[in-house]
C-alpha cells in the first residue's frame, strides 16, 4: 500500500495525560484534529468515492441490511410500508437507517480489499495498533483496552440513530468512538451525535467535525440527530466501540 495513508498515525503534540481529567469527568471527548491532515482527507476521499455501501435499517425490533441496489428496485407500495413502519416504531422504540461497510468482517477474516480502500484498512490497523490502545488507555485511566472494531458509515437526508446507550450484555464494549471524515458540515443540517440528560435535555451535541475523535465511556444515553432534507453534503465517518478480551 501507498499513499498518505500507507502508515496511519495520531497527530504529532496529543497528550492523552493532559486529556484525562476531562474525560474522567464528563466521560465524553472531542478531539479534532486526530490525524495528520493529509491521511484524513484520503481516508475522507476514500469515503465518498469508493466505499461499497448497504442500507442499514432496523425496524420494530429487527435490523436489516438491503444492497443499495435492492433498496432501489423495491416497489413502491414494498418501501412505503418499510418507511411507514420506520416512523411509526420510531414514536417509542429504538430505530436507525443509514448506510454502513463492516471494516472489521474484511480485516478480522484476515483479507485486504487493497486499491481505493486501503486507506480504510489503515483506519482499522492504526485503531488496532498499540499506540493507539495506548492513547485511550491514558485517555481513560483504564487499563482493559484490547482491540477495537470499525465500521464506516455514511448519513445522508432523512438517516437518524435514535437514543440508545450501547450497553449489551456479554459485547465487552468499553467506549464507543466516532471518526469524522465530512470535509464540512454545517449545524443545522443535522447529524448530531446527541448526549442525553437523565431528565431528557440534551447535555451536549458534536457536530460532525472533519478529522475529529468522538470518544465516550458506554453506557452513555446518546442518538445521532435526523439529516435534514436540505443538508448539502453527506455525513462520512467510521465507528465502533473499544472492547476488552
Amino acid at each position: 500500500m501507498s499513499g498518505p495513508a500507507s502508515s496511519l498515525k495520531l497527530a504529532a503534540g496529543l497528550d492523552p495525560g493532559k486529556l484525562a481529567p476531562a474525560f474522567a469527568r464528563f466521560g465524553r471527548l472531542h478531539l479534532p484534529g486526530i490525524l495528520p491532515l493529509a491521511q484524513a482527507r484520503a481516508v475522507s476521499t476514500a469515503l465518498a468515492t469508493a466505499t461499497p455501501w448497504h442500507k442499514s435499517m432496523h425496524v420494530n425490533g429487527k435490523g436489516y441490511d438491503f444492497a443499495l441496489e435492492t433498496l432501489a428496485a423495491m416497489p413502491a407500495e414494498r418501501r412505503a410500508a418499510l418507511d411507514a413502519a420506520m416512523v411509526e416504531g420510531g414514536k417509542a422504540g429504538f430505530q436507525y437507517q443509514f448506510d454502513a461497510w463492516r471494516l472489521s468482517d474484511l480485516r478480522e477474516a484476515g483479507q485486504r480489499a487493497g486499491g481505493p480502500l486501503a486507506p480504510l484498512e489503515s483506519v482499522y490497523d492504526l485503531l488496532n495498533s498499540e499506540a493507539f490502545l495506548q492513547f485511550v488507555r491514558k485517555l481513560t485511566g483504564d487499563p482493559r483496552p484490547a482491540y477495537v472494531d470499525a465500521q464506516a458509515t455514511r448519513y445522508r437526508a432523512g438517516d437518524f440513530l435514535a437514543t440508545h446507550d450501547d450497553g449489551v450484555e456479554g459485547k465487552n464494549r468499553l467506549y464507543a468512538y466516532v471518526l469524522n471524515f465530512t470535509p464540512a458540515w454545517r449545524t443545522d443540517w443535522g447529524g448530531l451525535l446527541a448526549f442525553h440528560d437523565a431528565d431528557g435535555h440534551v447535555a451536549e451535541a458534536y457536530v460532525p467535525t472533519f478529522n475529529a475523535l468522538n470518544i465516550f465511556r458506554v453506557p452513555q444515553p446518546h442518538a445521532v440527530t435526523q439529516v435534514a432534507s436540505y443538508a448539502a453534503g453527506e455525513r462520512l465517518s467510521v465507528t465502533g466501540w473499544i472492547r476488552e478480551r
